[in-house]
């Protein structure tokens, strides 16, 4: 039902000194900061010749970012995201699972302009999963 690993999301609590540091300390293509209201995030792709990096800031008092680097200041990895071919049958095969699907249930659009889920992190191991159609 997976498909290949779309990114991997670390809270960060300074964006742009996280970003400087992929571009300098590590030569890596980094994008523009990119707001995502509808999340609560700001948020930076490092390209990768196999996968993203996806930094993660808070954006508004009610980002679920900010919770994050609360208990963790430093920042650090948030969740992983994997491609879907199709994220409702993805999301009900799941559910019949007993997997736990964050929020209503219903995808929103993510920072690609996809159709994306998060499911429970107690469901994986302590690890948020993000589900993204391809």
């Amino acid at each position: 039902m997976i498909g290949r690993l779309n990114h991997v999301a670390i809270a960060v609590p300074d964006l742009e000194a996280a970003a400087e540091q992929y571009r300098t300390a590590l030569g890596a293509k980094v994008g523009a900061p990119q707001d995502e209201p509808d999340h609560g995030v700001t948020v930076v792709f490092i390209e990768l010749p196999n996968t993203k990096i996806e930094l993660l800031y808070p954006l508004g008092e009610n980002s679920p970012i900010q919770g994050f680097l609360d208990k963790n200041p430093a920042g650090g990895i948030h969740h992983v995201c994997y491609e879907v071919e199709d994220i409702l049958a993805a999301r009900d095969h799941l559910k019949a699972q007993g997997a736990r699907v964050l929020g209503t249930g219903e995808p929103k659009i993510g920072a690609h302009g996809k159709p994306v889920l998060f499911l429970h992190p107690k469901d994986f191991q302590g690890t948020l999963v993000e589900l993204e159609q391809v």
